[in-house]
């Protein structure tokens, strides 16, 4: 349980660094001219090296993040990925020049003290054998993010980039979900499980629409976005259908260090780069960590 904790902090941190590698070499592309989703700029963004590295530092993160998964429920590793917002906070102090006032720093806090709820109250994981049903619900949801992705990339800013980001996040939660549900690992039963070709289609699909975000919005409202994205329904999916629970006694605590991280992730959620940071802020961020 200990190991596993570990590695969702682990995979949280290097989420945090990937998004902010990511998103400088997002920058250093040009944007598609009259908006929507073009697949080419998955080859041009891998022309950077910024923008690789990050993908390679999301690799691990992914890896730790499974090594997680064998232990913990699906809603407290997911929910540990709220941290990885306030890495790519404070990352992105001096990388992105982005200024972080008392709100912000207050909704760091709140992220992790919402995490320590969580794993206070983390119970194990329920079991993961699923039928061939939800593998292929799995599966047929890539369908459904590609078509929000391609709607989101229609809008004009703000909204935009913080809606392909929140799409994203429901690309990594389906990947997470994948991932828990693949139990063989023998190559002759990975390439007829449907779970398989989610991941793998949802990986490609997700890269696309996180790189068109994170070339128009503010890094942390796409991370915030994300966050809340990869949270919530894969949270729900876990309880629902996975069997996943809390330890005897320690809903409460689960429930409000959920709520904590999600809540923390959303208050950067309006959070913009680069500019100061509106002083009357300080005082509502103080609240919104005092609360949790």
């Amino acid at each position: 349980m200990i190991v596993s904790l570990l590695a969702a902090v682990a995979a949280a941190f290097f989420y945090g660094v990937a998004t902010v590698l990511q998103a400088l070499g997002s920058r250093r592309v040009r944007q598609t001219g009259g908006g929507g989703l073009d697949p080419r700029l998955l080859v041009r963004v891998f022309r950077q090296w910024p923008f690789v590295a990050g993908t390679l530092l999301d690799l691990a993160g992914f890896a730790a993040q499974l090594v997680a998964l064998a232990e913990l429920p699906v809603f407290a590793v997911e929910a540990a990925q709220a941290a990885n917002l306030a890495v790519t906070a404070v990352v992105a102090v001096p990388l992105l020049g982005v200024v972080l006032g008392r709100r912000e720093w207050g909704a760091i806090f709140a992220v992790c003290v919402g995490l320590a709820l969580l794993g206070l109250s983390a119970g194990r994981e329920g079991p993961a054998e699923t039928g061939d049903g939800f593998r292929y619900a799995l599966l047929g949801s890539v369908a459904v993010i590609v078509l929000l992705g391609v709607w989101a990339a229609r809008r004009t800013e703000p909204w935009r980039s913080r809606l392909l980001g929140l799409t994203a996040g429901f690309g990594f939660g389906l990947i997470a979900l994948a991932g828990r549900v693949l139990t063989d690992v023998a190559v002759r039963d990975l390439w007829t499980n449907p779970a398989t070709w989610a991941l793998v289609l949802a990986a490609v699909v997700t890269m696309l629409i996180y790189a068109t975000a994170l070339q128009g919005g503010a890094v942390t409202a796409v991370a915030a976005a994300l966050v809340v994205g990869e949270t919530v329904l894969p949270a729900a999916a876990g309880i629902i259908f996975l069997g996943d629970h809390s330890r005897p006694g320690f809903a409460p605590a689960a429930a409000a260090g959920f709520v904590c991280a999600v809540a923390g992730a959303m208050a950067l959620a309006k959070f913009g780069e680069g500019g100061d940071p509106d002083p009357a802020d300080g005082d509502s961020g103080q609240a919104n960590a005092a609360a949790c």
